[in-house]
């Protein structure tokens, strides 16, 4: 058998452990490692490429044609979504794409769960409130933390929360929900504007014998919802201004998937109008985001109840290592002729 020669390229090694590879006898590597890449430098350090490493980067159909990556055969992302990718560029060309998936699971369930206290809580105006010394020129803070109606936050027994989307995060975020002492409603998928509900949506995914519950009857009853779906076609803008004017008052509303599943521009309007109690959002429609691309960010957002944090829900010691791992079968099953953890 002829060697085979493979040249691993790394565009944002800083994101995840770098491995070493146990390929067949007949197979051989180079690897070039860059702690990050810019957009700028993409198209030079993607052309010797026969296999591609990355995690969030932007790959699209120019940067997928054969004048840039001609030599191009096998993308692992090690993430689990693959929206960053033009995957029918891939299917056209017959590049292979695998995922990682279920390596951030418990640390961005955590992290959902802990931005849901949050806000519920309100402890980021207290604590601006405490460090400004308001409370002993009020006397008291706790006026502050009422809601409009002048009541104090749900504790979690009178919480109800809902999951939009039930794989692996969601089901985690179930579980913990559950043991805090929430009462949790799996949603079913969102129906179109004919009323019927379409296939592979992504938000009712998993485990087919939890009961589902209407998506309508989950927006205008739960007072907590946590979006854990993919972004695609039919997830995008799932929340928007129709979802959230059913909302109850008191909702919160977290989301640890992709950006463009809530609209965000929606989104601010509703927390300046007071229609929900709050929102926490560790993804954005455009990342990296700042002030110039998304409302979320502009000015005026800076009082309302509102978390955001920079897309690093994943990051955890126990992800890097299961993503490494992932990422090392991934390659040495590919080279070996099998297909792991395919998208495309």
């Amino acid at each position: 058998m002829d060697p085979i020669k493979h040249h691993i390229v790394f565009l944002q090694a800083a994101f995840c452990k770098v491995p070493d590879f146990q390929l067949p006898p007949s197979h051989s590597y180079t690897k070039a490692v860059y702690d990050v890449t810019s957009l700028a430098d993409l198209h030079a350090r993607v052309h010797s490429a026969t296999i591609l490493v990355f995690s969030a980067i932007k790959i699209d159909a120019v940067t997928l044609s054969p004048e840039v990556t001609p030599y191009l055969k096998y993308i692992v992302i090690v993430a689990t979504g693959t929206d960053c990718v033009d995957l029918d560029a891939c299917r056209a060309r017959g590049i292979l794409v695998s995922n990682c998936p279920n390596a951030n699971v418990e640390s961005v369930s955590e992290h959902a769960l802990g931005m849901y206290f949050t806000i519920r809580r309100r402890m980021l105006e207290m604590r601006s409130l405490t460090m400004r010394g308001e409370w002993p020129r009020r006397g008291t803070l706790m006026f502050d933390m009422l809601d409009r109606q002048g009541q104090p936050p749900l504790t979690c027994q009178e919480e109800v929360v809902g999951i939009l989307g039930y794989g692996a995060v969601g089901k985690r975020i179930a579980t913990i929900a559950r043991a805090v002492g929430m009462k949790v409603l799996i949603s079913g998928r969102k129906n179109d504007a004919n009323g019927t509900s379409p296939p592979g949506n992504g938000n009712s995914n998993g485990d087919g014998n939890e009961q589902r519950v209407p998506f309508e009857h989950i927006i205008k009853t739960c007072t907590v919802i946590f979006i854990a779906v993919p972004l695609t076609d039919s997830t995008r803008h799932l929340i928007s201004t129709p979802e959230l004017e059913k909302m109850p008052q008191q909702s919160i509303l977290v989301n640890v998937s992709r950006g463009g599943v809530v609209d965000e521009e929606a989104l601010v309007a509703a927390l300046k109008e007071n229609r929900i109690a709050g929102a926490a959002m560790d993804v954005f429609r455009e990342e990296p985001a700042g002030p110039e691309n998304s409302p979320l960010l502009a000015e005026g957002t800076k009082d309302l109840n509102l978390l955001v944090t920079p897309h690093l829900a994943w990051l955890a010691g126990i992800t890097w290592t299961i993503q490494s791992q992932i990422l090392k079968e991934n390659i040495e099953q590919w080279a070996a002729g099998r297909q792991p953890n395919v998208v495309v």
